[in-house]
């Protein structure tokens, strides 16, 4: 039996290995990272509001709530906050109600193992998040996972494989490590088609996509189509946090059902009031306006990579890989970039299949075009020195 030293070394031989960097100061375009200033390159923080003014105000009005909510939500941290940030929400992603948990794996792993059990049955898209495939392990319903976006091996398995229990079909909105967007109006439809309940996962796209930042569904034109909008806080809406979002019915239910809401303590205020604000500031026109930058930035980056010869896999959003292939290229290819003053992780197994490893770029709003030009430029250069293009 291996020890825990030696698995640590077989991952550093395998260039699997992984530690954490240091950012000081906020979270914006540009950070300071082990004492050097980098443009960052790998944040979820797409509209740059991890830093905004209006919601660092709103933090400080949240901590005249207290700094801790004092115990979960069921037995005495059932704050106003947490019922005011729901009501938003709900109101947000056009539902009934909203229930909020404290991150998006413990959403996915609590709402998931609640609204499905023994004898029934999962659908679930082979490359959605980890969240959703241990929610689904914990539920112990029968999981069936079908290739990546293809509607046709999901109508099969609904057909052979839904036995006589509930059935849930889940989805990322966008895949996070492809940047592509799920088939929502195909998987609405199979949904009503075979009675299975449809629960998507938009913590990439909601704040981000569609007209007015609901997220893929909107983008889709399938709102009303969805059983359960799921989100996260700490992406698009640069706060903590996750959601669901659905009817009165299947909230209560969580309520009751939903382990990881019932057993942990609640957020803490001044989370509750930034994210209070994150909406408001995501429909105002400033939100409009920071979208209307957020998609000009993604399309000038994704056609200066294109013109340098660089696979960007298919994406369609902010999220742009770059495909690599082999794990230590990746990693020298991220290393090299950081040397440049560019921060962009490179996605290695098991977060990706073995020989799909790439870097992951994300675009944010706050970026300048004229950095985007530049890193494209040294992303090229960079790829050219390692055979990569």
């Amino acid at each position: 039996m291996q020890t825990f030293a030696e698995e640590l070394e077989a991952l550093r031989a395998e260039g699997l290995y992984r530690s954490m960097r240091v950012i000081r100061g906020a979270q914006g375009s540009r950070v300071e990272l082990d004492g050097k200033q980098v443009l960052m390159l790998c944040s979820n923080n797409y509209l740059g509001l991890a830093d905004h003014p209006s919601l660092r105000s709103a933090a400080v009005f949240g901590v005249a709530f207290g700094v801790g909510s004092g115990a979960s939500r069921l037995v005495s941290g059932n704050m106003e906050l947490h019922e005011r940030l729901e009501t938003r929400i709900a109101a947000f992603k056009g539902t009934e109600k909203a229930l909020v948990f404290n991150s998006g794996y413990a959403a996915n792993t609590g709402i998931i193992s609640a609204l499905v059990g023994r004898g029934d049955a999962i659908f679930s898209d082979r490359l959605n998040h980890a969240s959703i495939v241990d929610g689904a392990l914990l539920s112990r319903a029968n999981s069936h996972r079908y290739a990546h976006r293809d509607t046709d091996a999901l109508e099969r398995l609904l057909r052979e494989k839904g036995g006589k229990g509930r059935r849930l079909i889940v989805t990322d909105g966008v895949f996070s490590m492809d940047g592509d967007i799920a088939p929502l109006g195909k998987l609405v439809q199979l949904a009503r088609q075979y009675d299975a309940l449809l629960m998507v996962d938009d913590a990439h796209g909601s704040g981000v996509l569609g007209a007015t930042g609901r997220g893929t569904a909107e983008l889709s034109g399938v709102m009303d189509g969805i059983d359960i909008h799921m989100g996260t806080l700490g992406k698009g809406f640069g706060s903590f946090g996750a959601y669901a979002a659905a009817s009165s019915t299947i909230c209560e239910y969580l309520v009751n059902k939903a382990r990881s809401f019932i057993f942990s303590t609640s957020l803490p205020p001044a989370v509750l009031a930034a994210s209070i604000a994150a909406f408001d500031l995501v429909d105002s026109a400033e939100g409009q306006g920071l979208r209307e930058k957020l998609a000009r930035n993604v399309a000038l980056f994704k056609e200066r990579l294109a013109a340098a010869g660089l696979d960007t896999m298919g994406s369609e959003t902010q999220i742009v890989p770059v495909f690599v292939g082999p794990a230590e290229a990746t990693m020298e290819f991220s290393r090299r970039l950081l040397d440049e003053g560019i921060f962009v992780q490179g996605i290695r197994p098991p977060t990706v299949p073995a020989g799909s490893c790439r870097l992951r770029c994300t675009v944010m709003a706050t970026h300048e075009p004229a950095e985007l030009e530049a890193a494209a430029e040294t992303i090229a250069k960079v790829g050219r020195e390692l055979g990569v293009i």
